[in-house]
C-alpha cells in the first residue's frame, strides 16, 4: 500500500516536473524540421503573393540550413537566451573609433583607387553629383574597396534570422527582398553573397536596399554589387542621391566653438545658415573661412564627444552619410577619409579627450532622469546622440554648470 503510494507521488511529481520544464525541440535536427516547415507553410505562401515563383523559391533554398553560428537567435522551443549583462555593455570615448593606422592606410589605397577609377568616378559624380572621394571612402569601410571576404550565403543567413533572430520582422522583410532579387534574375542565389549580418556585395547592401539603390552602370543588362567596381561604385552614388545629397556641398569641417557659445547648439533641427554660426564667433580650426557658398547655406554644429573633443559645423551632406550608417561616428569617419584622399587631410586637430568608461545602463539611468524632467534624449537606449547631448548641456547651463554635452561618471551621480 505504501509502495503503491508511493509510486503514484512520484509519479505526480514526474509529470508536474514535466509540465513545467521548457518546451525544447530537443535538438537542432527538430528545428531544422521546423525551419522547413516554415518555408513552405509560412514564407512561401508570401513570397507567392509577391510574385516569386516557385521554381526560384525552391532553388534558393536547395541545400540551405540554418546558420547556428549567428549571434542573437533564439531557436523555437528553447530557453530565450539571458540577457546580456550590462557590465559587458560598455561605452567608450570615441576617439577608440578613429584608429590613425586604419584611416593612413585606407586613405592611401584610396588616393590609388580614385586615380586608376578617375575617368569612372568622373561620370558617376556626373550623373549622381557625390563626390568621388565620398564613394571611395564608404566603398573602403565597408568592403576594404571590394577587397574583403564576404563568405556567407545571404540566403542562409537572412532566412536564419528571419525564422529565429531577436527581430524577425526586419528578416522577413529582408528575405523576401532577396527572392525578388533572385526572380528578377540578377544574381543566382549561390552568387549571392554576404556579411553575417546579411549585407551583401561591395557596398554591403541589405537586399531591400539593393531593390531601392542598386544600378546598372557598366552597361551589360545586370546589376552586380559582388564583382562589378562600375555598378558598386555608382550604387552607393545612388543610395546617397536618393537621400538627398547636396550637390556641391562639402560634409562639414572642424570648428571650434568659442567660450561663451553654448555645445547645446547641436542638432539637425537646428540648422542654421553658416554665416550666423560664424557671427557667433564660430570658426574653422584652419583658421581660413568657411567657402563663400557654404556660408550661405545651412550648417549645424556637431559636438560627438561634448567638450571632450573635436566640434564641427556640419551640413546636411552629413546627414545623408548617416542613412548609410546611422552613426555620426560613421559619418565623420567617411568624412574624415574622403578629405584625406581629396585633399590631402589628416587626423582631426583636436584630440578625443578620455571622458571614463561607463556601461551603456548608466547612461541609459542618466536619460531616464533628464526625460522625467521634460529633457528630449530621443529615447533612454545608453547612446548619447546629439538630443542626450544638447539635453546634458542645457541641464547644465539651467543647473549653474558650464556646459560639456556629454556624460561622464561625475554627472550620473549630478543628474538624478
Amino acid at each position: 500500500m505504501i509502495r503503491t503510494l508511493l509510486l503514484t507521488v512520484l509519479l505526480a511529481l514526474a509529470v508536474t516536473a514535466s509540465a513545467v520544464l521548457p518546451s525544447h525541440a530537443a535538438t537542432r535536427a527538430g528545428v531544422e524540421a521546423q525551419f522547413r516547415q516554415w518555408l513552405e507553410t509560412d514564407l512561401w505562401p508570401e513570397a507567392k503573393r509577391a510574385g516569386v515563383s516557385k521554381p526560384v523559391f525552391d532553388r534558393a533554398f536547395s541545400g540551405i540550413d540554418l546558420d547556428w553560428d549567428l549571434p542573437d537567435l533564439v531557436p523555437p522551443g528553447f530557453p530565450k537566451p539571458k540577457a546580456r549583462a550590462q557590465s559587458q555593455a560598455e561605452f567608450r570615448s570615441p576617439g577608440a573609433y578613429f584608429s590613425e593606422k586604419r584611416l593612413r592606410g585606407l586613405a592611401a589605397s584610396g588616393r590609388s583607387l580614385m586615380k586608376q577609377h578617375a575617368g569612372l568616378l568622373r561620370r558617376i559624380e556626373a550623373r549622381y553629383g557625390v563626390p568621388g572621394s565620398i564613394i571611395v571612402a564608404i566603398w573602403g569601410r565597408e568592403s576594404g574597396f571590394g577587397r574583403a571576404k564576404i563568405p556567407h550565403s545571404a540566403v542562409r543567413v537572412i532566412a536564419t534570422k528571419a525564422f529565429m533572430s531577436t527581430r524577425p520582422e526586419l528578416f522577413r522583410k529582408e528575405i523576401l527582398a532577396a527572392l525578388k532579387i533572385l526572380q528578377r534574375g540578377d544574381v543566382p542565389a549561390s552568387a549571392m553573397k554576404g556579411s553575417w549580418a546579411g549585407a551583401m556585395g561591395q557596398p554591403q547592401f541589405l537586399p531591400s536596399s539593393y531593390l531601392d539603390h542598386a544600378v546598372d552602370f557598366d552597361g551589360d543588362g545586370k546589376i552586380d554589387i559582388w564583382n562589378s567596381t562600375a555598378d558598386s561604385l555608382a550604387s552607393i552614388a545612388n543610395y546617397l542621391a536618393q537621400s538627398g545629397w547636396v550637390r556641391g556641398r562639402d560634409w562639414g569641417f572642424e570648428a571650434v566653438i568659442p567660450e561663451g557659445v553654448t555645445c547645446a547648439l547641436e542638432g539637425p533641427d537646428r540648422a542654421r545658415p553658416i554665416s550666423a554660426l560664424t557671427e557667433m564667433g564660430i570658426i574653422r580650426i584652419s583658421g581660413r573661412p568657411f567657402p563663400e557658398h557654404e556660408r550661405r547655406a545651412p550648417g549645424m554644429v556637431l559636438v560627438p564627444a561634448g567638450i571632450y573633443g573635436p566640434e564641427f559645423v556640419v551640413t546636411p551632406n552629413f546627414y545623408v552619410i548617416k542613412e548609410y550608417n546611422n552613426s555620426d561616428l560613421y559619418a565623420l569617419f567617411i568624412g574624415n577619409l574622403a578629405d584625406r584622399m581629396a585633399h590631402g587631410g589628416s587626423a582631426f586637430v583636436t584630440p578625443w579627450g578620455n571622458t571614463g568608461k561607463m556601461l551603456r545602463s548608466d547612461i541609459a539611468r542618466l536619460q531616464s532622469s533628464l526625460e522625467k524632467q521634460g529633457y528630449d534624449v530621443g529615447g533612454a537606449d545608453g547612446l548619447p546622440g546629439y538630443k542626450t547631448r544638447r539635453s546634458i548641456g542645457e541641464w547644465q547651463a539651467r543647473n549653474g554648470q558650464k556646459p560639456t554635452c556629454f556624460p561622464t561618471p561625475a554627472l550620473l551621480k549630478t543628474i538624478r
